[in-house]
């Protein structure tokens, strides 16, 4: 039985590895071989390969591949672009103009991507030379491009949330259900931010813009059918109890296939393309899970939830309280963490703590993901920044880390909101149960 200060050092060293650069699959499964090894001797390697391929042999874990394709393929099919447009012309009236569109194409492309970084990159690719020529503020748009993407992994299909069911053992079908409402509630808070700072400050929003003619709008209104068509298409067959959310994937892909052909956008080339991307991304992300769920099993046999289980209970807090310490480990660990490092690194040691609380595992996954939504944001390592940053081109990345701060404070809220009231969070997978 290990004790709490073994642990505690242990989790110590996985941060320090993280810390100086080690890949995240390498980090894991270090600390796990090390921690198996002194205890254990070298039995504990032993299952390690019949643990890989129980991990692996799992057809929840297709899903993965399948989401990661099905955005791909409509990113490269042109889909994003018009998308974008279409928005564009029934937002621009706003109080702020096109900032709303980023936040507005964010959240409808995070419903058929599942990945924030594709949702940054794709957003600002389209955005950028827009702003420019109208004379925006790029902090603010940089701001509202890296904070809108965020949303891409709390709206379902989102990776992260396929990868914390497969680790706590949780309905994916009810952590997508759950995503939606805080998902539409940040996205909402985010657009509010941008009316409220323009009502003091109007010129971050450059030239008033004129408002399309209704026929152009109206005309434009289709090209925000196909992802709408594809996220109903995909939810609404997991909710309905006709397809598990592999399925339902296996659905989207072959939906956004037929809607990119039928726009003659399909070629060979473009499948490759797509194809090499999604294999390097699932490559990434199954490496990373497996090292996860053994390092999972090693805490396991060492017995550290329960430990850490009784010296929580050590404590006389309320939850609300423990909450809010959680809250601040996971913005100081978002600071120096990876997004998806940080909630797979501490998934074992926090959900005991969780559980104690009185929190079910649905509520915790949508509490995590947001936190992970913060470290995406969060000088100096949140991925988000750079990859604006990247797409951005030129100045300084302290002008996209100064134009994300307004929306850091709008995901505070939101995790203050599901705390006090955690019925937030399980309104709607209590709706698809009935």
């Amino acid at each position: 039985m290990l004790g709490i200060e073994g642990a505690a050092l242990g989790f110590g060293l996985l941060l320090l590895l993280l810390f100086f650069g080690l890949h995240i699959a390498t980090a894991l499964f270090a600390v796990a071989a090390l921690g198996s090894w002194w205890f254990f001797g070298d039995a504990m390697f032993r299952p390690f390969g019949v643990m890989m391929w129980g991990t692996l042999n799992n057809f929840l874990l297709v899903a993965i591949p399948l989401f990661v394709f099905m955005g791909e393929v409509l990113v490269r099919g042109g889909v994003t672009e018009r998308m974008y447009l279409a928005l564009s012309l029934w937002l621009n009236r706003l109080p702020g103009g096109l900032l709303h569109t980023n936040i507005a194409a964010s959240t409808v492309f995070a419903s058929i991507s599942g990945s924030s970084v594709a949702t940054a990159a794709t957003i600002g690719t389209v955005a950028f030379p827009t702003f420019r020529q109208r004379g925006y503020s790029e902090a603010w748009v940089s701001g509202t491009v890296a904070s809108g993407a965020t949303l891409g992994i709390l709206i379902p299909p989102s990776i992260n949330l396929i990868i914390y069911g497969a680790i706590a053992n949780t309905s994916i079908g009810a952590l997508f259900a759950a995503g939606v409402l805080p998902g539409l509630m940040l996205a909402t808070l985010f657009m509010g931010v941008i009316v409220l700072w323009c009502s003091f400050d109007a010129s971050i929003a450059g030239r008033p813009e004129k408002m399309a003619p209704w026929p152009e709008r109206r005309a434009r209104l289709k090209d925000l059918l196909p992802p709408l068509a594809i996220f109903f298409l995909v939810m609404g067959s997991i909710y309905a109890g006709l397809a598990t959310p592999t399925e339902a994937a296996a659905v989207g892909v072959v939906a956004a296939l037929a809607l990119v052909g039928a726009t003659g956008r399909l070629s060979l080339s473009m499948l490759r393309e797509s194809l090499l991307s999604t294999v390097s991304t699932t490559a990434m992300t199954l490496l990373i899970l497996v090292a996860a769920f053994y390092l999972n099993f090693v805490i396991g046999v060492l017995g550290v939830p329960a430990q850490v289980s009784a010296f929580v209970s050590g404590f006389d807090v309320s939850p609300l309280t423990m909450v809010l310490l959680l809250v601040l480990l996971y913005l100081l660990l978002g600071c120096f963490l990876d997004a998806l490092a940080m909630m797979i690194a501490t998934i074992p040691i926090v959900w005991p703590i969780v559980q104690h609380l009185g929190y079910d595992s649905v509520w915790f996954g949508i509490f995590l993901v947001l936190m992970c939504e913060m470290a995406l944001i969060t000088p100096p390592v949140g991925m988000n920044l750079y990859v604006v940053q990247s797409v951005r081109g030129r100045g300084s990345i302290g002008t996209v880390i100064l134009g994300v701060l307004p929306f850091l404070g709008c995901i505070l809220l939101v995790v203050a909101l599901i705390s006090a009231f955690p019925g937030v969070v399980g309104w709607l997978p209590g709706l698809s149960a009935k």
